[in-house]
């Protein structure tokens, strides 16, 4: 309550507060023993050295984490110059070279059977031409090979090509990362070279003979490039040999995009048709020559060795029983050259060839498409 009736005014509350008196001068003044502490000039100077001392510590601490910060940054971005990689560039060449080698275990598992060891073909067509990698073997072409199968190349629907990616119709068995693996181990360069890893452990595949690891590289040469004007490798495989096939002297060896064909495949003008020449079965053959038999089933050679007269024409009766499968005869001589080249046709077909005279020896023979089907002619008296 602030009033009580009754009551004179000066006697209601609040009441009046009593004048105070002034505080003693003693109440604001230390006591003498706390005298005793006060600074000497000894005392005072170490206080000054103590905090040069902690802008020293300050300083040195700053200038460490600024060095840090600043090496770091070089650490991730690299030094100027190109003097040091960036950090997350090494893990990406890092991860790039495992996917490589990854995709060299599953290349060998899955697709070395049709394409060969090193991509020179078999049942499927080549993949280490230099022409082929540079504009048609793309990483998205290779994608959708892998996840549509080989009817994606030329409308074939009995391609024997399956579908390998698990999200095609229907599922291949292969995931996302181990296509993007086997395309990284197609599309890798020459100028790398890789380790052969152990599939299960993954660990580096030691030679027993020679105690090294065993490596490899990739197919790409980076420094090739076309021919101006060369003819692109066409997007259907099975159409560079009908192109040769249409193409004069009736010669089926692919050549390099740019460059002229095998020798023996053209006519010059007013010139005599090569010895290289096939003559369509059934065909009258040169008069006198005999004729040898030869066949090709499962990417080769049924005979193998072949026996003809020496310094005479002959013919060789060539039957390809490998349904859409392209395959001729190469007669090489000595020297690795053409002695001979035939037609290249798909099966099931049949060619009898027409072979000038071989001097004495023994020379070997493979397919065009297929170097790896092989076999020996022996001309003898």
């Amino acid at each position: 309550m602030t009033d009580q009736p009754g009551r004179p005014p000066e006697e209601r509350l609040p009441a009046p507060v009593p004048p105070s008196a002034p505080a003693p001068a003693e109440r604001f003044t230390a006591a003498p023993s706390v005298h005793r502490n006060d600074l000497t000039p000894e005392r005072a100077a170490k206080i000054v050295r103590q905090s040069a001392n902690a802008r020293w510590v300050g300083f040195i601490a700053v200038t460490i984490v600024s060095l840090f910060v600043i090496g770091y940054y070089f650490y991730e971005l690299g030094l100027p110059g190109g003097l040091s990689e960036a950090r997350l560039g090494a893990a990406v060449n890092d991860v790039q070279v495992v996917s490589v080698e990854r995709g060299y275990n599953i290349y060998q598992a899955n697709c070395a059977q049709c394409h060969g060891v090193s991509g020179e073909g078999g049942k499927g067509p080549v993949l280490n031409r230099q022409d082929k990698l540079f504009a048609h073997l793309s990483p998205e072409y290779i994608h959708s090979m892998l996840e549509v199968g080989g009817r994606y190349a030329c409308g074939d629907p009995n391609s024997i090509m399956p579908i390998w990616s698990n999200t095609g119709q229907p599922p291949g068995p292969l995931n996302y990362k181990q296509v993007e693996d086997v395309i990284a181990f197609i599309r890798a360069t020459k100028n790398e070279t890789y380790r052969v890893m152990d599939p299960s452990l993954f660990e580096p595949v030691v030679d027993p003979a020679t105690g090294e690891e065993q490596t490899f590289q990739g197919w790409v040469d980076p420094d090739w490039s076309p021919e101006p004007g060369a003819t692109p490798y066409p997007a259907c495989w099975q159409d560079e040999f009908t192109q040769a096939s249409a193409s004069p002297g009736g010669s089926g060896s692919p050549a390099a995009s740019g460059s002229p064909q095998a020798s023996g495949s053209e006519t010059p003008s007013g010139s005599a048709p090569p010895s290289g020449s096939a003559e369509p079965s059934g065909s009258p053959a040169a008069s006198g020559g005999a004729v040898v038999k030869e066949s090709a089933l499962n990417i080769a050679f049924e005979v193998g060795e072949l026996s003809v007269p020496a310094d005479a024409a002959f013919q060789i009766e060539f039957e390809n029983k490998d349904a859409g499968i392209p395959h001729n005869i190469d007669i090489k001589d000595a020297s690795g050259g053409d002695a001979f080249v035939g037609e290249i046709f798909s099966g099931v077909d049949t060619r009898t060839y027409s072979v000038g005279p071989l001097a004495a020896g023994t020379y070997t023979f493979v397919c065009t498409v297929h170097p790896n089907m092989t076999g020996t002619i022996s001309a003898g008296s």
